[in-house]
């Protein structure tokens, strides 16, 4: 969790225990890079498709900026889910070096959208990168330096 208003943290944490189906409580640090909000970071261990479930659990409320990563295993690809206020949730698959994997049928869509002159290629492949989410986002993971790490995964 990279901001979230003070208010919305025992949601936050309601929500990924109703996901997860255990009790959790995050530590909330301050988030120096949105004053007044504060920020968290949480290991989890699930079943393939945990990772979708959280995202979907956090992507209701606006004033959330988040990432939630699932690590690739021998049944599953990984996966990343990175949400904005401003620009809402951004989700790929990765691969087992954390490359994103972007399938063939969008890359094709992204070509033929820039041949018609309806979008410049570049700014379409940094879309499907998650480049304006990364942006975004950035300052947020900065400001957390020094705060306490916990590692993202999933097991099968």
């Amino acid at each position: 969790m990279h901001s979230a208003p003070r208010a919305l943290c025992p949601h936050v944490e309601w929500a990924v225990a109703g996901v997860l189906g255990t009790r959790v409580n995050l530590d909330w640090i301050r988030q120096p890079a949105a004053p007044g909000t504060w920020r968290s970071e949480f290991s989890w261990q699930g079943q393939a498709g945990t990772a979708s479930k959280l995202a979907s659990a956090l992507r209701g409320w606006h004033l959330l900026r988040f990432e939630v990563t699932a690590e690739p295993c021998a049944t599953a690809e990984g996966e990343r889910y990175s949400c904005t206020p401003e620009l809402g949730i951004f989700h790929a698959v990765t691969g087992i070096h954390g490359d994103i994997l972007i399938p063939e049928d969008r890359l094709r869509a992204a070509l033929t959208r820039s041949q018609r002159g309806e979008t410049d290629l570049e700014a379409e492949i940094a879309k499907l990168l998650g480049k304006p989410w990364d942006d975004e986002l950035e300052p947020f993971r900065y400001a957390g330096e020094g705060a306490p790490v916990r590692w993202l995964h999933q097991v099968v």
